[in-house]
C-alpha cells in the first residue's frame, strides 16, 4: 500500500497585456517533468495560502505580488508515483489566485521545482507541453477577460 500525502498549494495568474507567466519545471520533477506550470507551491506548516503564494513566486520568479482574488480550488488526485525509492498515493490541493506584480526583476529559480520563468504570448502558450494545473488556469483567464 502506498503512503498517502496531502499537498496544498497556492499558484498565481499572472498577466501583462497579451501574455501570461509560466515557470518550467525541473527535468528530475517526479509528477510532471520539463512542463509549464503556473508560479507557486506548497504551504509551509503554519503558513497562509495567500503568504505562502507571495514567498513562493518571489522564490521562482523574483516578482514580488499581491493576490488580488481567489481564482479557483483544484483538487488533483494522482495515482501512486514513486519518490526517492518509495511508492506515494498524493492528494494535490491548489489554490488559484490572481494576482497583480507589484515589482522584482524575473530571475530563475536555482536547486528549485522550476529552473525557467518566461512571459509567454497568449497565442503561443499551448504550443508548450503544459502542466494540468496551467490549463486549468489558463481557462480561468480566458473565462475572466470574457
Amino acid at each position: 500500500m502506498p503512503q498517502q500525502i496531502t499537498r496544498v498549494s497556492a499558484y498565481a495568474l499572472l498577466r501583462q497585456n497579451d501574455h501570461v507567466l509560466l515557470c518550467r519545471t525541473v527535468a528530475t520533477d517526479p509528477v510532471c517533468p520539463n512542463q509549464w506550470t503556473l508560479p507557486g507551491g506548497g504551504l509551509d506548516f503554519g503558513e497562509s495560502p495567500t503568504a505562502a503564494l507571495v514567498r513562493e513566486v518571489h522564490e521562482e520568479t523574483g516578482l514580488h505580488i499581491r493576490p488580488t482574488r481567489l481564482a479557483d480550488i483544484y483538487n488533483l488526485l494522482l495515482d501512486p508515483i514513486v519518490i526517492n525509492g518509495e511508492q506515494i498515493a498524493l492528494h494535490t490541493i491548489r489554490i488559484i489566485y490572481f494576482a497583480d506584480v507589484l515589482g522584482g526583476t524575473l530571475t530563475y529559480e536555482v536547486d528549485g521545482s522550476t529552473d525557467f520563468c518566461e512571459w509567454i504570448p497568449l497565442a503561443d502558450v499551448h504550443d508548450r507541453p503544459l502542466f494540468s494545473l496551467a490549463q486549468v488556469g489558463l481557462s480561468l483567464m480566458l473565462q475572466s477577460t470574457l
